[in-house]
């Protein structure tokens, strides 16, 4: 006869052993998504979501799951594992409890509002869903996850401060969110003083200073309260505090203060600092005092993980081979593949058929131009060229003046951010330049774009997309 409580003990037992054993990846793809069943007459009988999971764990994991399964319980002789196909041969009751854990929803989450009073610069906002439980690690972040641990753990004694960089969609906001609400929760959880925990963007401290100032010359002692008294700072996007002197200046002392009251400061960007432009060198230094710590592109692995994660938090179901072909199509930008994600729950949801590679296909089209590697650095260079009139191998070669360097820069620029390329790559392109000439390139460029400065008869913000539409043929 079947006891599923200590069935359920001994899996739960398993699972601990089998985590040790293989990877975090690997754990949380295949082996976590496992369910038990029952054991009869020594063989125990463990359930896969898919019978594409089911076939994959059989080929890989089996024996091991079987020799962890003898380790803790001699007697069982027997493994199987089904899908749930093969769980209809099973009684009743079995099927019956599985399909009830399979529909069981997940916690739902909220935002949680801290230190809201009547002071318009006292409300901080921590997205509850961006936590460590739903941050899925590889070896991309596995780093900056473990670090980010260890910041939350003990905030303001060791990595102070904490510099994450990367590129754009992969994760930075995530752990941000994630090392406030640990921060948080660990002071509930101990009936502690709630902590000063303070998430904004560097646009957003940029503004609030600029309106503090707005009435004379000195600062508002609201602001400085807000971000001086905090517990924990964290600022999204430090690569906007370039070309801003005022607002380095205020967040040089702000930074100053919290640091050596052992206050914890966490900063992200998409590049290290010393590549910021336009940035003080005594900020940079600020910025590089602690630990710095960069965010890479997934792997496969990590991308299905991610996917396989986000489906079981919004409690939907797509088949392993969906998922495993969405995460080989995006590969470099992790809100991206969650966006195709929602898009193919959107169509399954319309037509109210399971998810299919016709809809994967639709989802699909907005980046097919991206993923089939139609856009090249020679594309980008060409399509600048006709846009500022002027000769390539000019804007390839030595000249300086004024209308081809600036054409050299915008190209730098638009290879930058279309494509991933080395820096170094880009110098070779044109003529042989060292990687911090297409450095400065790229932030100048980026600085014009934030200032909107004139260029003829439009913004410049404007003739920047105007060339990249043509790019990308929108």
């Amino acid at each position: 006869m079947n006891n599923y409580g200590y069935t359920q003990d001994l899996w739960t037992q398993m699972s601990s052993t089998l985590e040790t054993e293989v990877s975090a990846i690997t754990f949380d793809v295949w082996i976590k998504a496992l369910e038990v069943d029952q054991i009869e007459d020594g063989k125990l009988v463990l359930i896969a979501p898919t019978a594409k999971a089911r076939e994959f764990v059989v080929n890989r994991y089996f024996d091991l799951i079987k020799r962890v399964m003898k380790q803790h319980n001699s007697l069982l002789n027997e493994l199987e594992i089904l899908d749930p196909d093969g769980l209809e041969s099973r009684p009743v009751d079995s099927k019956q409890l599985m399909v009830s854990k399979l529909l069981q929803p997940t916690q739902s989450t909220t935002s949680t509002v801290l230190h809201n009073n009547n002071s318009k610069y006292e409300t901080t906002v921590l997205n509850r869903k961006y936590n460590f439980d739903t941050f899925v690690v590889g070896k991309s972040n596995q780093l900056v996850h473990a670090t980010a641990m260890s910041v939350a753990a003990d905030p303001g004694k060791r990595y102070n401060p904490l510099f994450i960089h990367g590129g754009v969609g992969l994760g930075k906001t995530h752990i941000m969110h994630a090392i406030g609400n640990a921060v948080v929760d660990r002071a509930l959880k101990n009936n502690e003083q709630m902590p000063r925990v303070l998430y904004v963007s560097s646009e957003q401290f940029t503004n609030e200073f600029i309106e503090s100032i707005k009435s004379g010359s000195q600062i508002n002692n609201s602001f400085r309260d807000k971000y001086r008294k905090a517990d924990v700072l964290m600022v999204d996007d430090v690569q906007f505090f370039g070309n801003k002197e005022g607002t380095q200046e205020e967040f040089f002392h702000t930074f100053n203060e919290l640091y050596n009251a052992g206050k914890q400061i966490v900063l992200t960007s998409d590049r290290p600092p010393k590549e910021i432009g336009s940035l003080a060198d005594r900020l940079q230094s600020r910025f590089e005092c602690g630990v710095i710590v960069d965010v890479q592109s997934p792997d496969l692995e990590t991308r299905i993980a991610i996917l396989k994660k986000k489906a079981q938090l919004d409690n939907q179901y797509i088949p392993d081979d969906i998922l495993i072909f969405m995460a080989e199509r995006i590969d470099k930008n992790i809100r991206e593949m969650e966006g195709l994600f929602n898009k193919v729950v959107l169509l399954s949801q319309l037509d109210k058929v399971s998810p299919n590679t016709d809809m994967v296909q639709i989802a699909l089209k907005d980046f097919e131009e991206k993923s089939q590697g139609i856009v090249t650095m020679d594309t980008i260079v060409d399509i600048t060229c006709n846009y500022f009139k002027l000769d390539r191998t000019e804007v390839m070669g030595k000249k300086k003046t004024k209308d081809i360097a600036e054409a050299r820069q915008v190209c730098m620029y638009l290879i930058t951010d279309i494509l991933n390329v080395p820096l170094a790559t880009i110098g070779t392109l044109f003529g042989g330049r060292d990687h911090t000439t297409v450095m400065h390139a790229r932030n100048k460029v980026a600085d014009n774009i934030r200032d909107n400065s004139r260029y003829k008869s439009i913004g410049y913000k404007t003739m920047i997309q105007d060339i990249k539409d043509m790019i990308l043929n929108k």
